[in-house]
Protein backbone atom coordinates (compact mmCIF):
# COMPACT_ATOMS: atom_id res chain seq x y z
CA UNK A 1 0.00 0.00 0.00
CA UNK A 2 1.14 3.35 -0.93
CA UNK A 3 1.60 6.72 1.55
CA UNK A 4 -1.38 8.10 3.54
CA UNK A 5 -0.64 11.95 5.27
CA UNK A 6 -2.49 12.37 8.05
CA UNK A 7 -3.04 15.76 9.24
CA UNK A 8 -4.12 16.26 13.37
CA UNK A 9 -5.13 19.84 14.59
CA UNK A 10 -4.85 21.56 17.73
CA UNK A 11 -8.17 19.85 19.31
CA UNK A 12 -7.19 16.36 18.51
CA UNK A 13 -4.21 16.72 20.29
CA UNK A 14 -4.99 19.25 23.22
CA UNK A 15 -3.54 17.21 25.97
CA UNK A 16 -1.80 13.92 26.61
CA UNK A 17 -5.40 11.91 26.80
CA UNK A 18 -5.52 13.27 23.03
CA UNK A 19 -2.07 12.67 22.03
CA UNK A 20 -2.28 8.91 22.60
CA UNK A 21 -5.84 8.66 20.84
CA UNK A 22 -3.95 9.76 18.06
CA UNK A 23 -0.87 7.62 18.42
CA UNK A 24 -3.72 4.74 18.47
CA UNK A 25 -5.21 6.07 15.45
CA UNK A 26 -1.71 6.17 13.59
CA UNK A 27 -0.24 2.89 14.70
CA UNK A 28 -3.73 1.24 13.04
CA UNK A 29 -2.96 2.78 9.92
CA UNK A 30 0.61 1.90 10.13
CA UNK A 31 -1.13 -1.99 10.97
CA UNK A 32 -3.13 -1.71 7.59
CA UNK A 33 0.13 -2.01 5.36
CA UNK A 34 0.42 1.86 4.76
CA UNK A 35 3.27 4.20 4.98
CA UNK A 36 2.56 7.13 7.76
CA UNK A 37 3.54 10.77 7.69
CA UNK A 38 1.54 12.86 10.35
CA UNK A 39 1.31 16.79 10.68
CA UNK A 40 0.58 17.97 13.78
CA UNK A 41 -0.72 21.29 14.75
CA UNK A 42 0.16 23.21 18.40
CA UNK A 43 -1.72 21.75 21.35
CA UNK A 44 -5.14 23.24 22.09
CA UNK A 45 -4.51 26.97 22.14
CA UNK A 46 -1.23 27.11 22.49
CA UNK A 47 -0.30 29.34 19.09
CA UNK A 48 -2.62 31.76 20.83
CA UNK A 49 -1.17 31.85 24.00
CA UNK A 50 1.90 31.70 22.86
CA UNK A 51 0.78 35.20 20.83
CA UNK A 52 -0.62 36.47 24.22
CA UNK A 53 2.18 36.32 25.90
CA UNK A 54 4.64 37.87 23.23
CA UNK A 55 2.16 40.94 23.64
CA UNK A 56 2.40 40.98 26.68
CA UNK A 57 6.00 41.40 26.13
CA UNK A 58 5.82 44.29 23.64
CA UNK A 59 3.15 45.72 21.11
CA UNK A 60 5.19 45.19 18.02
CA UNK A 61 6.67 42.05 18.46
CA UNK A 62 9.32 41.81 15.23
CA UNK A 63 8.31 39.44 12.74
CA UNK A 64 11.19 37.25 12.55
CA UNK A 65 11.35 36.58 16.27
CA UNK A 66 7.53 36.14 16.63
CA UNK A 67 7.67 33.35 14.10
CA UNK A 68 10.54 31.66 16.16
CA UNK A 69 8.53 31.84 18.91
CA UNK A 70 5.10 30.24 17.11
CA UNK A 71 6.87 27.53 15.72
CA UNK A 72 7.54 26.59 19.26
CA UNK A 73 4.21 24.61 19.85
CA UNK A 74 4.39 22.56 16.67
CA UNK A 75 7.29 21.22 18.21
CA UNK A 76 6.24 20.49 20.93
CA UNK A 77 3.21 18.37 20.24
CA UNK A 78 5.34 16.35 17.19
CA UNK A 79 7.99 15.43 19.94
CA UNK A 80 4.87 14.44 22.53
CA UNK A 81 3.21 12.11 19.42
CA UNK A 82 6.93 10.45 18.51
CA UNK A 83 6.86 9.69 21.84
CA UNK A 84 3.42 8.24 22.28
CA UNK A 85 4.18 6.19 19.03
CA UNK A 86 7.37 4.76 20.71
CA UNK A 87 5.26 3.49 23.72
CA UNK A 88 3.27 1.55 21.24
CA UNK A 89 6.10 -0.16 19.53
CA UNK A 90 6.69 1.30 16.55
CA UNK A 91 9.77 4.09 15.20
CA UNK A 92 8.79 7.65 15.01
CA UNK A 93 10.63 10.33 14.20
CA UNK A 94 9.82 14.31 14.05
CA UNK A 95 10.52 17.39 12.03
CA UNK A 96 10.70 20.61 11.74
CA UNK A 97 9.31 22.35 9.21
CA UNK A 98 12.97 23.08 7.95
CA UNK A 99 13.94 19.38 8.80
CA UNK A 100 11.30 18.16 6.49
CA UNK A 101 12.34 20.46 3.31
CA UNK A 102 9.38 22.83 3.76
CA UNK A 103 11.16 25.83 1.75
CA UNK A 104 9.00 29.11 2.07
CA UNK A 105 9.36 32.63 0.72
CA UNK A 106 10.80 35.34 3.41
CA UNK A 107 7.22 36.75 4.81
CA UNK A 108 7.11 36.62 8.05
CA UNK A 109 3.92 35.58 9.44
CA UNK A 110 2.24 34.51 6.25
CA UNK A 111 4.84 32.73 3.87
CA UNK A 112 3.83 30.77 0.82
CA UNK A 113 5.47 27.51 0.05
CA UNK A 114 7.72 27.56 -2.83
CA UNK A 115 9.21 23.96 -2.42
CA UNK A 116 8.90 20.45 -0.88
CA UNK A 117 12.59 18.79 -0.60
CA UNK A 118 11.25 15.55 1.57
CA UNK A 119 14.74 13.84 1.47
CA UNK A 120 14.46 12.93 4.94
CA UNK A 121 10.56 12.00 5.37
CA UNK A 122 11.41 9.42 2.86
CA UNK A 123 14.63 8.32 4.40
CA UNK A 124 12.28 7.50 7.63
CA UNK A 125 9.84 5.92 5.59
CA UNK A 126 12.23 3.64 3.92
CA UNK A 127 13.45 2.82 7.63
CA UNK A 128 10.22 1.71 8.50
CA UNK A 129 9.39 4.44 10.80
CA UNK A 130 6.30 6.79 11.03
CA UNK A 131 7.61 10.71 9.96
CA UNK A 132 5.96 13.18 12.43
CA UNK A 133 6.17 17.05 10.78
CA UNK A 134 5.21 20.05 12.49
CA UNK A 135 2.94 22.16 10.79
CA UNK A 136 2.33 25.77 9.62
CA UNK A 137 6.30 26.22 9.44
CA UNK A 138 9.28 26.13 7.32
CA UNK A 139 12.36 27.64 6.15
CA UNK A 140 13.02 30.86 3.81
CA UNK A 141 14.89 30.06 0.64
CA UNK A 142 16.45 33.24 0.87
CA UNK A 143 17.46 33.97 4.38
CA UNK A 144 17.29 30.26 6.05
CA UNK A 145 15.10 32.00 8.84
CA UNK A 146 12.13 30.15 10.15
CA UNK A 147 9.04 31.29 8.69
CA UNK A 148 5.28 30.37 9.46
CA UNK A 149 2.60 29.92 7.08
CA UNK A 150 -0.38 31.84 8.73
CA UNK A 151 -3.05 30.96 10.52
CA UNK A 152 -4.33 27.39 9.92
CA UNK A 153 -1.72 26.15 7.83
CA UNK A 154 -1.03 23.17 9.18
CA UNK A 155 -3.48 21.62 6.43
CA UNK A 156 -1.12 23.42 3.66
CA UNK A 157 1.51 21.85 4.69
CA UNK A 158 -0.29 18.39 5.09
CA UNK A 159 -1.36 18.75 1.81
CA UNK A 160 1.79 19.83 0.23
CA UNK A 161 3.67 17.06 1.62
CA UNK A 162 1.18 14.28 0.53
CA UNK A 163 1.50 15.87 -3.64
CA UNK A 164 5.29 15.97 -2.64
CA UNK A 165 5.45 12.63 -1.63
CA UNK A 166 3.06 11.38 -4.03
CA UNK A 167 0.25 10.02 -1.54
CA UNK A 168 -2.74 8.32 -2.11
CA UNK A 169 -4.89 10.42 0.19
CA UNK A 170 -4.32 13.58 2.90
CA UNK A 171 -6.62 12.86 5.52
CA UNK A 172 -7.37 16.03 7.57
CA UNK A 173 -8.92 15.20 11.58
CA UNK A 174 -10.36 18.01 13.39
CA UNK A 175 -13.10 18.13 15.85
CA UNK A 176 -16.11 17.28 13.54
CA UNK A 177 -17.17 14.27 11.28
CA UNK A 178 -16.60 16.30 8.13
CA UNK A 179 -17.83 19.00 6.61
CA UNK A 180 -21.22 20.34 6.77
CA UNK A 181 -23.79 22.40 5.22
CA UNK A 182 -22.92 24.90 7.97
CA UNK A 183 -21.24 25.74 10.67
CA UNK A 184 -22.30 23.20 13.18
CA UNK A 185 -21.59 25.48 16.16
CA UNK A 186 -24.00 27.71 14.09
CA UNK A 187 -26.52 25.59 13.09
CA UNK A 188 -26.36 22.31 15.10
CA UNK A 189 -29.09 21.24 12.42
CA UNK A 190 -26.39 21.20 9.69
CA UNK A 191 -26.16 18.02 7.56
CA UNK A 192 -22.81 16.57 6.67
CA UNK A 193 -21.62 16.33 3.12
CA UNK A 194 -19.97 13.04 1.91
CA UNK A 195 -18.51 14.52 -0.82
CA UNK A 196 -17.67 18.22 -2.21
CA UNK A 197 -15.95 19.10 -5.13
CA UNK A 198 -12.57 21.52 -4.52
CA UNK A 199 -14.41 23.98 -7.13
CA UNK A 200 -17.01 24.07 -4.47
CA UNK A 201 -14.66 23.46 -1.15
CA UNK A 202 -12.18 27.09 -2.77
CA UNK A 203 -15.63 28.93 -2.33
CA UNK A 204 -16.34 27.50 1.30
CA UNK A 205 -13.31 28.14 2.78
CA UNK A 206 -12.76 31.37 0.50
CA UNK A 207 -16.22 32.75 2.45
CA UNK A 208 -15.18 31.42 5.92
CA UNK A 209 -15.91 27.88 6.57
CA UNK A 210 -12.88 27.10 8.92
CA UNK A 211 -12.87 23.67 8.25
CA UNK A 212 -10.53 23.71 5.67
CA UNK A 213 -7.45 25.89 4.86
CA UNK A 214 -8.08 28.00 1.38
CA UNK A 215 -4.00 27.41 0.22
CA UNK A 216 -4.26 23.66 1.24
CA UNK A 217 -7.51 23.44 -0.98
CA UNK A 218 -5.95 25.12 -3.48
CA UNK A 219 -2.44 22.81 -3.27
CA UNK A 220 -5.18 19.80 -3.70
CA UNK A 221 -7.03 21.09 -6.70
CA UNK A 222 -3.75 21.94 -8.33
CA UNK A 223 -2.49 18.19 -7.94
CA UNK A 224 -5.11 16.50 -8.18
CA UNK A 225 -4.82 15.34 -4.33
CA UNK A 226 -8.23 13.79 -3.03
CA UNK A 227 -9.05 15.20 1.14
CA UNK A 228 -10.43 13.15 3.82
CA UNK A 229 -11.77 15.31 6.27
CA UNK A 230 -12.92 13.22 9.72
CA UNK A 231 -12.85 13.78 13.43
CA UNK A 232 -10.27 11.63 15.16
CA UNK A 233 -12.58 11.48 17.89
CA UNK A 234 -14.71 9.35 16.08
CA UNK A 235 -14.21 5.87 13.48
CA UNK A 236 -17.06 7.50 11.00
CA UNK A 237 -16.75 8.21 7.46
CA UNK A 238 -15.60 11.66 6.67
CA UNK A 239 -16.22 14.13 3.61
CA UNK A 240 -14.26 13.87 0.08
CA UNK A 241 -13.00 16.38 -0.70
CA UNK A 242 -12.15 15.22 -4.96
CA UNK A 243 -11.25 16.61 -8.11
CA UNK A 244 -13.75 18.63 -10.10
CA UNK A 245 -13.36 16.08 -12.55
CA UNK A 246 -14.00 13.22 -10.41
CA UNK A 247 -17.17 15.08 -8.77
CA UNK A 248 -19.32 13.17 -10.85
CA UNK A 249 -22.72 14.15 -12.58
CA UNK A 250 -25.48 16.46 -10.88
CA UNK A 251 -29.37 15.79 -10.98
CA UNK A 252 -30.25 17.95 -14.19
CA UNK A 253 -33.29 19.23 -12.32
CA UNK A 254 -32.09 20.07 -8.93
CA UNK A 255 -30.10 23.10 -7.70
CA UNK A 256 -27.12 21.05 -5.62
CA UNK A 257 -25.91 23.90 -2.84
CA UNK A 258 -22.91 22.41 -0.83
CA UNK A 259 -23.81 24.51 1.89
CA UNK A 260 -24.04 28.11 3.70
CA UNK A 261 -20.47 29.72 4.65
CA UNK A 262 -20.41 32.81 7.01
CA UNK A 263 -16.86 35.27 7.97
CA UNK A 264 -17.23 37.55 11.17
CA UNK A 265 -13.31 38.44 10.61
CA UNK A 266 -13.63 41.03 7.99
CA UNK A 267 -14.40 44.76 8.01
CA UNK A 268 -16.10 47.51 5.49
CA UNK A 269 -14.35 50.63 4.06
CA UNK A 270 -16.11 53.25 2.17
CA UNK A 271 -14.46 55.78 0.29
CA UNK A 272 -16.96 58.71 0.01
CA UNK A 273 -17.01 61.06 -2.96
CA UNK A 274 -14.40 59.73 -5.61
CA UNK A 275 -13.98 61.76 -8.45
CA UNK A 276 -14.97 59.67 -11.42
CA UNK A 277 -12.52 59.72 -13.96
CA UNK A 278 -10.03 57.13 -15.31
CA UNK A 279 -7.50 55.99 -12.86
CA UNK A 280 -8.76 57.18 -9.22
CA UNK A 281 -9.75 53.32 -8.66
CA UNK A 282 -6.92 52.35 -9.69
CA UNK A 283 -4.41 54.90 -7.41
CA UNK A 284 -6.74 53.49 -4.54
CA UNK A 285 -6.59 49.62 -4.98
CA UNK A 286 -2.66 50.32 -5.99
CA UNK A 287 -2.28 51.46 -2.92
CA UNK A 288 -3.95 48.78 -0.60
CA UNK A 289 -1.79 46.37 -3.09
CA UNK A 290 1.27 48.25 -1.91
CA UNK A 291 0.20 47.23 1.76
CA UNK A 292 -0.18 43.77 1.20
CA UNK A 293 -3.70 44.08 2.03
CA UNK A 294 -6.13 41.31 -0.08
CA UNK A 295 -9.20 42.88 -1.16
CA UNK A 296 -12.74 40.76 -1.27
CA UNK A 297 -15.72 42.18 -2.08
CA UNK A 298 -15.80 45.77 -3.86
CA UNK A 299 -18.99 47.95 -4.85
CA UNK A 300 -19.14 51.44 -6.78
CA UNK A 301 -21.98 53.44 -6.85
CA UNK A 302 -23.31 55.20 -10.39
CA UNK A 303 -22.11 58.62 -10.24
CA UNK A 304 -23.87 61.19 -9.19
CA UNK A 305 -24.53 63.60 -11.94
CA UNK A 306 -24.44 66.82 -10.87
CA UNK A 307 -21.47 65.99 -8.75
CA UNK A 308 -19.10 64.12 -10.75
CA UNK A 309 -18.74 62.14 -7.84
CA UNK A 310 -18.78 58.04 -6.58
CA UNK A 311 -18.74 55.99 -3.56
CA UNK A 312 -16.11 52.76 -3.60
CA UNK A 313 -17.32 50.61 -0.93
CA UNK A 314 -14.74 47.00 -0.09
CA UNK A 315 -14.18 44.60 2.25
CA UNK A 316 -10.71 43.39 4.13
CA UNK A 317 -9.45 41.59 6.70
CA UNK A 318 -10.31 43.31 9.70
CA UNK A 319 -7.22 43.10 11.02
CA UNK A 320 -5.61 44.99 7.99
CA UNK A 321 -8.27 48.07 8.57
CA UNK A 322 -6.26 50.29 10.57
CA UNK A 323 -3.49 49.70 7.99
CA UNK A 324 -5.98 50.25 4.80
CA UNK A 325 -7.20 53.54 6.34
CA UNK A 326 -3.98 54.75 6.63
CA UNK A 327 -2.81 54.30 3.56
CA UNK A 328 -5.59 55.50 2.15
CA UNK A 329 -5.38 58.67 4.02
CA UNK A 330 -2.22 59.13 2.28
CA UNK A 331 -4.04 59.52 -0.87
CA UNK A 332 -6.53 61.83 0.03
CA UNK A 333 -4.99 64.93 -1.40
CA UNK A 334 -4.17 63.51 -4.21
CA UNK A 335 -6.90 61.77 -5.49
CA UNK A 336 -9.19 64.40 -3.79
CA UNK A 337 -11.82 62.01 -2.21
CA UNK A 338 -14.08 63.69 0.92
CA UNK A 339 -13.30 60.92 3.40
CA UNK A 340 -13.41 57.73 4.71
CA UNK A 341 -15.86 55.47 6.64
CA UNK A 342 -14.90 52.68 8.55
CA UNK A 343 -16.95 49.47 9.64
CA UNK A 344 -16.11 46.65 11.67
CA UNK A 345 -19.16 45.10 12.60
CA UNK A 346 -20.17 43.48 9.85
CA UNK A 347 -20.27 39.59 8.50
CA UNK A 348 -20.34 38.04 5.13
CA UNK A 349 -22.64 35.02 4.35
CA UNK A 350 -22.37 33.08 1.28
CA UNK A 351 -24.64 30.15 -0.56
CA UNK A 352 -22.92 27.95 -2.10
CA UNK A 353 -23.36 25.54 -5.14
CA UNK A 354 -22.08 24.16 -8.17
CA UNK A 355 -25.81 23.55 -9.22
CA UNK A 356 -26.21 27.37 -9.41
CA UNK A 357 -24.78 27.81 -12.58
CA UNK A 358 -27.67 26.32 -14.67
CA UNK A 359 -30.36 26.61 -11.90
CA UNK A 360 -32.71 30.02 -12.29
CA UNK A 361 -34.07 31.08 -9.18
CA UNK A 362 -31.73 30.66 -6.79
CA UNK A 363 -30.56 34.58 -5.99
CA UNK A 364 -34.34 35.29 -5.65
CA UNK A 365 -34.82 32.67 -2.97
CA UNK A 366 -31.67 33.43 -0.71
CA UNK A 367 -32.96 37.23 -0.86
CA UNK A 368 -36.58 36.43 -0.14
CA UNK A 369 -34.96 34.38 2.86
CA UNK A 370 -32.86 36.98 4.15
CA UNK A 371 -35.96 39.61 3.74
CA UNK A 372 -38.16 37.11 5.46
CA UNK A 373 -35.62 36.61 8.27
CA UNK A 374 -35.95 41.31 8.71
CA UNK A 375 -31.91 40.56 7.08
CA UNK A 376 -31.06 43.83 5.90
CA UNK A 377 -27.82 43.50 2.88
CA UNK A 378 -25.67 46.04 2.70
CA UNK A 379 -23.32 44.63 -0.43
CA UNK A 380 -24.03 41.28 -3.23
CA UNK A 381 -20.85 39.65 -4.92
CA UNK A 382 -21.26 36.75 -6.83
CA UNK A 383 -19.31 33.90 -8.65
CA UNK A 384 -20.47 31.00 -10.92
CA UNK A 385 -21.41 28.66 -8.01
CA UNK A 386 -21.48 31.43 -5.16
CA UNK A 387 -23.30 34.32 -3.98
CA UNK A 388 -22.23 36.23 -1.07
CA UNK A 389 -23.92 39.59 1.18
CA UNK A 390 -22.50 41.50 3.66
CA UNK A 391 -24.96 41.97 6.48
CA UNK A 392 -24.67 43.77 9.92
CA UNK A 393 -22.63 41.26 12.12
CA UNK A 394 -25.20 40.92 14.98
CA UNK A 395 -27.66 39.36 12.38
CA UNK A 396 -25.24 36.70 10.97
CA UNK A 397 -26.44 33.66 12.87
CA UNK A 398 -30.03 34.46 11.49
CA UNK A 399 -29.35 35.11 7.86
CA UNK A 400 -27.33 31.58 8.28
CA UNK A 401 -30.00 29.63 9.68
CA UNK A 402 -32.93 31.28 7.56
CA UNK A 403 -30.91 30.49 4.39
CA UNK A 404 -30.24 26.93 5.55
CA UNK A 405 -33.78 26.11 6.58
CA UNK A 406 -34.58 27.84 3.07
CA UNK A 407 -32.77 25.75 0.60
CA UNK A 408 -34.24 22.25 2.91
CA UNK A 409 -30.23 21.98 4.08
CA UNK A 410 -31.10 21.26 7.64
CA UNK A 411 -30.75 17.44 8.90
CA UNK A 412 -34.32 16.13 10.56
CA UNK A 413 -32.39 12.69 12.18
CA UNK A 414 -29.19 13.42 13.62
CA UNK A 415 -27.93 17.23 15.21
CA UNK A 416 -24.17 17.45 14.22
CA UNK A 417 -21.81 16.87 16.93
CA UNK A 418 -18.87 19.14 17.93
CA UNK A 419 -16.50 16.96 19.96
CA UNK A 420 -13.94 19.58 20.33
CA UNK A 421 -13.98 23.55 20.78
CA UNK A 422 -12.06 25.12 17.97
CA UNK A 423 -12.77 22.81 15.17
CA UNK A 424 -8.93 23.35 13.65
Amino acid sequence: MGIVVQKYGGSSVADATGIKRVAQRIVATRKHGHDVVVVVSAMGDTTDELRDLAEQVTPLPPPRELDMLLTAGERISMALLAMAIAQLGHQARSFTGSQAGVITDSVHGRAKIIDITPGRIEAAIADGAIAIVAGFQGVSQDTKDVTTLGRGASDTTAVALAAALGAEVCEIYSDVDGVFTADPRLVPTASKLDRVSTEEMLEMAASGSKILHLRCVEYARRYQMPIHVRSSFSTKEGTWIIPDDDAGEQPMEQAIIAGVAHDTSEAKITVVGVPDKVGEAARIFEALAAAEINIDMVVQNISAAATGRTDISFTLPRADGQTAMSALARLQHEVGYDKLLYDDQIGKVSLIGAGMRSHPGITARFFAALASAGVNIEMISTSEIRISVIVDEAQVPTAVQATHTAFDLDAHEVEAVVYGGTGR
